[in-house]
């Protein structure tokens, strides 16, 4: 398990710090303040090797350096701090063979797929031609290259073979379903063109039809991709594990970058405990332990963690913008109850859960409230704007307004029986 992070002078941020839980890390924050980032330099933590770019440090503000820490085949932690050396262009490593973190694996938002597999890719002299990780770009997944068959193949290889991979396909996608009643179901196998010989997988819709895999919506393909390269990984390593005479590995960790990328709603809401739930029952056997580490911008993905959400396993990162300077730091979870209440929390920082328009109407009209005397004509114009926001009648604030409004502009009006005051005369005739 990957138990923390600590970069100096390298990233958004002059310092960051990640001390994560052993089960599940969430981490949100606003665009381009470094949530892909920490992913990145998580996995080449864990594997030495870079799954997109190499991370470079800006211009020299002082040394740059990677601290991490992990958790390893044997007892005790692994810690290391890692230096950038700007002529080589490249981070320091320890030049004695690695400690083996465990079983990696990161899913890229642009559907690209990063494996590292302890009985497949753990260098070794007598070996070079072993690849240091396996990096998949998103056609990749699915056509296959030299190390893989990709999913359309092994899917069709394993539905006609009808053992225990499809079995495995078979259940994943089940968890991995939207709702009870919109199940992820294998179809039959399809040719669709006449001069192309392969044979597609397809999903069973809920109106009956099947749709072939690479006709299926984005989010689908999303779902797809997770579920075949999850399967295949673990089948692998235990194959490669059987081969070398060794246990499989003990620890497996899942980096996922937008885990509710293209996802309806109704997946949002149940991706995060339906990954944790397939990695549980494929590496159960086992007794492998699963770490994930996820990147969302959902209110609905923190809210659909509120049932299970245990500080003891698992923590939530959060990423802001202060006064110019990116903050990183690990903050409560505490239960929203509405996921509307999520959108205006630490998480996303929105004053209110409405449309722009709605919310500054609505600031506008609350300055007035807070107004002594505010004027009729103010007021006026503070509900035409509520109106033309498009605030829907069952939104809270109108009656707040509606009673505010009534008061303020009711004509005064002198209740009948009321003895009129005349003012006493002063001397000199005046009042």
């Amino acid at each position: 398990m990957l138990e923390s992070l600590h970069l100096k002078n390298v990233g958004p941020a002059a310092e960051m710090r990640m001390d994560l839980a052993p089960r599940l890390n969430l981490i949100t924050g606003d665009n381009g303040l470094g949530k892909s980032f920490l992913l990145d330099v998580a996995w080449w933590a864990l594997t030495r090797t870079w799954a997109r770019n190499l991370v470079i440090p800006s211009a020299p503000a002082g040394k740059p350096v990677i601290e991490f820490a992990y958790t390893k085949k044997t007892a005790g932690s692994y810690a290391y701090a890692s230096t950038f050396n700007r002529d080589e262009e490249q981070w320091s490593v320890k030049n004695s063979r690695p400690a083996i973190p465990g079983l990696i694996l990161y899913a890229q938002v642009d559907g690209g797929f990063s494996v590292w597999d302890p009985a497949r890719n753990y260098w070794k002299s007598s070996a070079p031609e072993r690849p240091a990780a396996y990096l998949f770009t998103p056609s990749e997944v699915w056509d296959g290259n030299a190390h893989c068959e990709g999913l359309i193949r092994d899917w069709a290889s394993w539905q006609r073979e009808k053992g225990n991979a499809f079995a495995l396909l078979s259940q994943v996608l089940e968890v991995l379903s939207p709702s009870p009643t919109e199940k992820l179901v294998a179809g039959e196998l399809r040719k669709l063109t006449v001069d192309d010989p392969k044979r597609y997988p397809t999903l069973r819709m809920p109106y009956g039809e099947d749709v072939a895999v690479t006709h299926a919506s984005a989010g689908m393909r999303r779902i797809l991709a997770l579920t075949y390269l999850l399967i295949w990984t673990w089948q692998e390593h235990l194959a490669a594990a059987k081969v070398r005479g060794e246990p499989p590995a003990r620890e497996v960790v899942f980096l996922i970058d937008e885990i509710e990328a293209h996802q309806h709603p109704q997946w949002q809401r149940r991706i995060v405990p339906a990954v944790l739930k397939v990695m549980d029952s494929l590496t159960g056997n086992h007794g492998s332990r699963v770490q994930l580490v996820a990147v969302t911008h959902s209110p609905l993905v923190l809210a659909s963690a509120e049932p299970f959400f245990d500080a003891q396993q698992d923590a939530w990162f959060d990423l802001d913008l202060e006064e110019r300077t990116v903050v990183l730091r690990k903050r409560d979870f505490v239960p929203h109850g509405e996921v509307s209440n999520w959108l205006t929390s630490e998480a996303f920082d929105l004053a209110s859960p409405r449309s722009l328009e709605g919310e500054e109407a609505i600031e506008e009209a609350l300055a007035l409230l807070r107004q002594p005397k505010p004027t009729k004509a103010a007021i006026l114009a503070a509900d035409r704007k509520l109106r033309s926001a498009g605030l829907p009648d069952i939104d809270p604030f109108w009656v707040r307004w509606g009673n505010f409004v009534e008061t303020m502009t009711a004509p005064k009006v002198t209740p009948k029986g009321t003895p009129k005051v005349t003012p006493k005369r002063t001397k000199g005739g005046k009042r």
